[in-house]
């Protein structure tokens, strides 16, 4: 029975669970998302998102708190490089696990882990920068919009007489 256990064990040994969450914790930071199963991903999110808490403060112990978790340099760099900084003003919550199935050999339940902040389709942020699009855009358009005007305003011109010849029509009568 697994009475007041707090955690998944996932049915391996102490360390052979904590080199499976360090090594998926690696491939979490390095390419933002991974497939795995639900366990193993809700798993994964109790053990990174302190890690990324600590790496909001970019200091020597808190890079040496970090190695020891992940024992990857590479890793560790990432992650107080690029990661750290689009996470600063979040104040938790840092990864989403998106289900997606089940896996064909064994009908495991699957799950895609992902970072938030570097999601493109949910991310708010993608939305400002589709406005600074837009804005050169419209300055393309507005070029256009220039040289067409004369053309509109011709056309302007031309229905204000017809509505002065028919209201003068309407008063001879």
């Amino acid at each position: 029975m697994r009475h007041g256990k707090k955690f998944n064990h996932l049915g391996r040994t102490a360390s052979h669970r904590s080199a499976l969450l360090s090594n998926m914790a690696c491939s979490l930071i390095e390419h933002k998302r991974i497939n795995t199963t639900v366990a193993k991903a809700k798993a994964l999110r109790v053990y990174v998102e302190p890690l990324l808490t600590k790496a909001k403060e970019d200091t020597t112990h808190n890079r040496r708190i970090v190695f020891s978790y992940l024992q990857s340099k590479e890793a560790v760099t990432e992650l107080f490089r690029t990661v750290a900084p689009k996470i600063a003003e979040r104040n938790g919550g840092y990864t989403r696990i998106i289900k997606t199935g089940f896996r064909p050999g064994d009908a495991a339940d699957t799950a895609l882990i992902e970072l938030v902040d570097f999601n493109e389709l949910y991310n708010p942020n993608a939305e400002e920068k589709k406005t600074t699009r837009r804005s050169r855009r419209s300055t393309s358009t507005a070029k256009v919009a220039v040289e067409a005007t004369p053309a509109v305003e011709e056309k302007v011109e031309e229905p204000k007489a017809e509505a002065t010849d028919s209201t003068e029509e309407k008063t001879e009568e």
